[in-house]
């Protein structure tokens, strides 16, 4: 069995493109999006569409990220990047981000052996493997992840940071991100996932694409699209 993983597009367009013809590439047999789908850049409206057509086409399982969870709050004044979520708003279609906002924490693939979550299985806004800027202690993740069933493959995103954690039987894997890298690296991310029963190998993918098509629409379209075009060149980010 294969399975594609992937997660935080973060409103980019440009780089799910690549990563879905690339995805596609491998046949895959089920699919996974761990969500922070749309809070970005560089044509959110575009990275929403094409989100439906993956779980329309391939019955994509699709997680609640913890910018999800912003763009179903009511807006006050004082909501947090209020003005980055008005201006998502207005170009999104009408219930997207309600739609988003109520996806579950977790899902299950390949008969409950692959557990998918996009912070910790309890909270999109827990760092499973971090702990502040370091890596967790594996006692640590344990606490976090609580019972897992019959899974013996853990993944996640959040943190943007590719990882690989052997804890016991237990596989815990953080995919790395569609966009907005940390890392230096510009590329977009995604995990293939191969195997069955309780063996598993794991394939970090990193895929070119046209940084700089999409650094120009942040530029002329985007809410504070200096910031994110910069981010998206350089790959680096908070």
């Amino acid at each position: 069995m294969k399975i594609a993983v992937f997660g935080d597009v973060h409103g980019n367009r440009f780089a799910l493109e690549a990563v879905l013809k690339d995805m596609e590439a491998h046949k895959v047999d089920e699919w996974a999006n761990l969500g922070d789908g749309l809070f970005g850049g560089a044509d959110p409206a575009g990275a929403w569409a094409l989100q439906q057509e993956i779980k329309a086409k391939y019955g994509a399982k699709e997680i609640r990220g913890n910018t999800d969870e912003r763009l179903g709050e009511k807006l006050t004044p004082e909501t947090e990047k209020r003005a980055m979520l008005e201006w998502l708003h207005s170009v999104l279609p009408a219930g997207a981000g309600e739609y988003v906002a109520n996806l579950p924490t977790t899902a299950t693939l390949a008969g409950g052996k692959v557990l998918v979550a996009h912070g910790s299985p309890s909270s999109a806004w827990e760092y499973l493997l971090r702990d502040g800027k370091s890596w967790a202690s594996d006692a640590l993740v344990l606490e976090r992840l609580d019972d897992v069933g019959e899974a013996r493959v853990v993944i996640v995103g959040h943190s943007h940071l590719e990882h690989l954690r052997q804890i016991g039987p237990l596989t815990v894997v953080n995919c790395g991100a569609v966009s907005r890298q940390k890392d230096g690296c510009p590329h977009a991310r995604w995990v293939l996932l191969e195997g069955e029963g309780d063996v598993w190998n794991v394939t970090f993918k990193r895929v070119a694409y046209d940084v700089e098509a999409a650094a120009a629409w942040a530029e002329a379209n985007a809410y504070a699209g200096e910031k994110e075009a910069r981010q998206l060149r350089t790959g680096k980010g908070d």
